[in-house]
């Protein structure tokens, strides 16, 4: 670990792979998950994000990764009703509908998609949250989200080292028969889950952590460990890193990780492409004083001819929305009065 005049500086391990543009990227797992695919998803590389939305616990992270393995199809029997919302136990709740079908729909179509995604993804982004786990007592099935089911119903457990270890290596042996090639990279969320309190916290912390290195000891290679988690607690040992709430992760450090991770799995071609895409959204964004004016105009097209220069040279990136975004506004103002 490097220090530096105000900071201990984590060092990140050696990756001998790298991501980019020209590979597919699925993530799975907790919030800390979303927050840095959404970073990938908005500078348009090719990713698939939580396809049964947020998932904390390792258990729940497996039997989504199971699911998709089996290209499962849920039917009525596979969900459960409560407040006038049909619930699925292994999935998020933007998945809950009043409609039974319209339910079973949005589950089976993302199955779907994201089963045949995973086939020839390149890489596999897992964050786990907490080793804490609850079990619906009607079933014994370690759920994903209690969807507001009074809590009598569940039985909280916490999973040990051994009870993780022994899931995944079994899962990773399957994940690698479908796709020998994929890469999987773990990383701990560094936000705190302080309704276990400060002391539990840590000891879920430390289980997951620990499992994690257990896991990534198989002799195929193909994993390894982002340390998240580190660099927040240690580089951003500071309260001014964190939310309002003082447990999640401010977007200054939500930043400054990403950061991390990309000089650590980006490639430095896809780093420079990032800084041209990066431009094209900004220009996107912009929003003039007045719109319908020939110097806006004379933007747009500009920044229009950019993209389809970017796209010509890198075809791999799919510019479709921005492209009409500006194709639109070009529009409107060539058939206002100007």
């Amino acid at each position: 670990m490097g220090t530096s005049k105000f900071q201990t500086i984590v060092d990140i391990p050696k990756f001998d792979w790298e991501t980019g543009y020209s590979k597919k990227n699925i993530f799975m797992g907790s919030c800390f998950t979303e927050n840095v695919g959404n970073r990938m998803s908005a500078l348009k590389y090719n990713v698939d994000i939580n396809p049964f939305g947020i998932l904390y616990n390792p258990i729940s992270v497996a039997n989504g990764i199971r699911i998709l393995l089996q290209k499962k199809e849920f039917k009525s029997s596979d969900l459960i009703q409560h407040s006038g919302l049909w619930h699925s136990f292994y999935h998020h709740g933007k998945f809950s509908f009043p409609d039974e079908n319209k339910t079973l729909e949005a589950i089976n179509s993302r199955i779907k998609t994201s089963a045949e995604y995973l086939k020839t993804a390149d890489s596999l982004f897992i964050t786990f949250g907490t080793a804490w786990i609850y079990k619906y007592k009607t079933t014994g099935t370690t759920v994903s989200n209690c969807h507001k089911i009074p809590s009598a119903q569940f039985e909280r457990v916490r999973l040990s080292v051994g009870e993780i270890v022994d899931v995944y290596q079994q899962l990773m042996d399957g994940i690698w028969e479908l796709n020998p090639a994929l890469k999987v990279v773990f990383t701990v969320s560094p936000i705190r889950h302080w309704k276990d309190g400060a002391i539990e916290n840590q000891r879920s912390k430390a289980t997951l952590l620990l499992a994690i290195d257990e896991i990534i000891k198989n002799p195929n290679g193909n994993s390894n460990y982002f340390p998240s988690y580190e660099i927040v607690m240690d580089e951003l040992r500071d309260y001014r890193f964190y939310a309002e709430d003082m447990l999640h992760v401010s977007d200054v450090a939500i930043n400054h990780i990403w950061e991390k991770f990309e000089q650590a799995l980006i490639s430095e071609e896809s780093q420079k492409i990032s800084k041209e895409v990066k431009k094209i959204k900004a220009a996107e964004n912009h929003r003039p004083f007045n719109k319908f004016t020939k110097e806006h105009l004379t933007f747009l097209q500009k920044q229009l001819s950019k993209l389809k220069l970017l796209e010509q040279k890198y075809p791999v990136i799919n510019l479709e929305l921005e492209k009409q975004t500006f194709m639109e506004q070009i529009n409107k103002i060539e058939n206002s009065s100007l």
